[in-house]
């Protein structure tokens, strides 16, 4: 065993630069499998995940404590069917009217709203002892739980960005008193918005007992509503005031990922295929570029065994290097994506199953195992004197003749020779290829992907459409509520300089008649169709009584356009008629028009106004004119990025810089080897005149051959993948996709992409091919 470690130590020290490519490409490798295997993972039904390891609730009651005592309340955790139960916890909602930050927080800046860990409007408020439970068991991940009078501990995913500067901000109330945040939690069941002691929720006049149940049969919406009939059956009547299912939570969570996942599927398999791709390539390749030092190892008396050893050891050394340290770096590097993937969820650390290391470990060595093991195994059989021959001469058949014919041409010797190169080793050629051409179709799917994305934030955001959003009805602490009225505040609004259209808007709660779900109408005043949301079917709203719709509220409600729907809003009903279908949008709500609103509900005056500016205007200083004229108008600007673009984005630039990379690591590995077995080659060109800049452009060329063809093979399947990705997207029924998100390929896009695999190829070879360049006659002919 000493012979053998002391070959292959010898190898490894003799071959450093082959011994950095291994490493370095199993090191990005194994980068590459992780973060892939990770956001996969993490997007796979994240909510389901961390509702199971919650205990979370089937169903979250609200009853009316008028109707229903205590101890009634305790019977019905024995009814049939109820596995688990929680409460009653004492339920408040209060009214926010803003949010102080802590001490030592940086101020806003001009027109910018405070970092705030829950938003101003109506909070839900539970009393409870602790996080903990039998059901809904909360996820206290940053701060402690309230423990005294006048703390509060706020609900927030992770998905929010929040951090620690929340923790001692002032959570102020309509009434004037305040409430410190001291905690922040996350409930997959969305049981609550915020959770006090059950002292403290007296402070807050509590109107509702909260209990909280599982089922153990609620896996479908038919299910979950005969669990709730069985409680209001077992009840007084009216006893219960409101019930939320957490289908409902689900679906509203699942809608994001309807658009990212077949998009990480996709990536993540490419970037499992392009990873075991060229680790088996460099690997192989780094056996069979050693066939002469098997041949010498033989003649000087190794056995087969001892041979195939050798290798393996020479080629697991910098593999095992690369795989460990990659696995860490992926996994530091994967957390952000990963939890972005899984919507914050859980935590970054969480996000890494301890799995996924050690099956990139476990699978990556196994793929350096076996095909090294292939490789020595067939050149153990070999002759010594054959062994030694191999690594220089190609054999019969391997594309001599197509190397003679390009000879003939009129092309310039470095550029005939290199064009030739590649026919020497088809097999080797061929993997090269295929990650080239991988390459490129990562390119090419996430160039598409990302103009797609950004197309369809800026559309969800209302960018280029609107501008600035004026809010009024809740002021930050120390500000008073605007008392103008829609008319005057739009008059207002208008008058400012820069302002080419304003419109009004109103939110609210309805039920359709003959439904007990409720609907979450907008209404809005005059809005055009320049402003309105994007309509794939029928039109936009150009009368009294009209509606427009998103695809999920026409799916969920079994309507299509043309359908007449009644409102109520607790007063007199109105019928309106779906006119259009949007592209997106809340699956629970729709758009219609002011009409409706001033039948359902006359004296509800708007709360948001939507302001588009002309072209060039300072949208700063608009904001500014605003906030002097009127101190209860609170502006913003916007230009918020849309959740889903970001995450589309910043995976789609990750994983094209690593597959990239690992593309260009196996073409510089295939011209060290080319280099390495044609060293007394290159000695006898250099030797008849060949100048290092021939050299060079020999082995670029060799290269950028291979760029040529990868491009005309992944362009076009990035260009298909696109398509199947963004089709999957837009037939999950939430979103429609319009043409010009699926038609992004511009003349000038293509014209771009068509050189990504010659810069790929490029890269690759060129520091390889330098260094071949500056070997000496004597150092090339110079034999191991």
């Amino acid at each position: 065993m000493s012979a053998v470690w002391l070959a292959a130590r010898g190898a490894v020290r003799h071959r450093r630069l082959q011994t950095a490519a291994i490493g370095a490409v199993v090191f990005i490798s194994a980068v590459t499998i992780v973060v892939a295997l990770s956001v996969l993972t993490a997007s796979a039904n994240p909510f389901g995940r961390a509702f199971a390891a919650q205990n979370g609730a089937h169903l979250v009651v609200a009853f009316d404590p008028s109707r229903v005592p205590d101890a009634q309340l305790a019977q019905t955790t024995r009814l049939p069917g109820v596995t688990a139960a929680a409460g009653p916890f004492a339920e408040a909602t209060v009214d926010i009217t803003g949010v102080t930050g802590a001490p030592g927080t940086p101020s806003p800046g001009p027109g910018q709203a405070p970092p705030s860990p829950v938003p101003p409007g109506p909070l839900t408020v539970a009393g409870r002892a602790g996080p903990g439970g039998p059901v809904d068991d909360l996820d206290l991940w940053l701060g402690h739980w309230a423990t005294g009078p006048g703390q509060i501990v706020v609900d927030l995913p992770t998905r929010e960005h929040v951090g620690p500067q929340f923790l001692g901000s002032a959570v102020h109330l309509s009434d004037g008193r305040s409430l410190t945040v001291v905690g922040v939690a996350y409930s997959a069941s969305q049981s609550a918005g915020a959770w006090v002691t059950p002292a403290g929720i007296a402070a807050l006049h509590p109107d509702a007992a909260q209990m909280l149940y599982r089922f153990a049969s609620a896996a479908t919406a038919a299910e979950v509503s005969k669990d709730l009939a069985t409680l209001t059956d077992s009840l007084p009547h009216g006893a219960v005031r409101s019930a939320q299912s957490y289908l409902t939570v689900e679906q509203n969570y699942s809608t994001l990922l309807d658009v990212y996942t077949p998009l990480l599927l996709t990536f993540g398999i490419i970037a499992l295929a392009a990873a075991v791709l060229i680790v088996a390539n460099v690997i192989g390749g780094a056996v069979v570029s050693g066939y002469r030092h098997i041949g010498v190892l033989k003649a000087t008396g190794y056995t087969p065994d001892q041979v195939t050893a050798v290798y393996l050891i020479m080629v697991g050394v910098p593999a095992v290097a690369g795989a460990v340290l990659g696995t860490a770096a992926g996994t530091a590097l994967a957390g952000p994506f990963a939890s972005a993937a899984s919507q914050g969820l859980v935590s970054q650390g969480s996000a890494i199953s301890p799995q996924t290391d050690i099956a990139t470990l476990a699978g990556l060595l196994a793929v350096v195992t076996v095909t090294a093991l292939g490789a020595a195994l067939r050149a153990r059989r070999l002759p010594a004197a054959r062994a030694i021959s191999a690594a220089t001469a190609p054999g019969a058949g391997r594309g001599l003749r197509t190397q003679r014919t390009l000879a003939g041409t009129r092309l310039p010797r470095a550029v005939s020779l290199g064009l030739g190169l590649p026919f020497a080793r088809p097999a080797r050629t061929a993997l090269t290829l295929a990650a080239v051409a991988l390459g490129v179709l990562t390119v090419t799917m996430c160039a598409g992907l990302t103009s797609t994305a950004i197309s369809f934030g800026a559309l969800q955001e209302s960018h280029g459409s609107t501008q600035v959003t004026v809010t009024t009805g809740r002021g930050r602490p120390g500000q008073t509520a605007s008392t103008l009225s829609t008319t005057a505040t739009l008059a207002l609004l208008r008058s400012l300089p820069g302002a080419v259209h304003v419109d009004a808007s109103s939110g609210g709660v309805a039920r359709l008649a003959g439904s007990t779900q409720p609907v979450y109408p907008t209404f809005v005043l005059d809005r055009p169709a320049s402003m309105g949301t994007l309509i794939v079917k029928g039109h936009w709203i150009d009368g009294p009584y009209q509606a427009v719709a998103p695809p999920g509220f026409l799916q969920k409600h079994d309507v299509t356009v043309g359908s007449r729907l009644t409102l109520d809003m607790g007063g007199k009903p109105a019928t309106v008629t779906i006119v259009g279908e949007t592209w997106s949008g809340d699956p629970d709500g729709i758009t219609a028009d002011w009409h409706t609103l001033t039948t359902l509900k006359p004296a509800q005056q708007a709360d948001t106004y939507d302001v588009q500016l002309a072209g060039g205007t300072n949208a700063s200083a608009y904001m500014a004119a605003v906030s002097k004229a009127a101190p209860g108008l609170h502006p913003s600007l916007n230009d918020k990025i849309n959740a889903g673009t970001e995450i589309v984005a910043s995976t789609a630039t990750l994983f094209t810089v690593l597959l990239a990379i690992v593309a260009a690591l196996g073409v510089f590995n295939t011209v060290l080897l080319s280099t390495r077995e044609r060293r007394r080659d290159l000695g006898m060109l250099k030797s008849i005149g060949m100048t290092p800049r021939e050299v060079t452009g020999m082995m670029v060329t060799s290269m950028a051959e291979l760029g040529v063809a990868g491009t005309l093979i992944g362009l076009p399947l990035g260009i298909l993948a696109h398509r199947l990705v963004t089709e999957a997207i837009s037939h999950n029924g939430t979103f429609i996709l319009p043409a010009y998100m699926i038609n992004v390929w511009g003349p000038a896009l293509v014209a771009g992409l068509a050189f990504s695999g010659i810069v790929i190829a490029v890269l690759g070879a060129f520091i390889p091919a330098r260094t071949a360049a500056r070997l000496t006659i004597a150092t090339a002919l110079h034999t191991e």
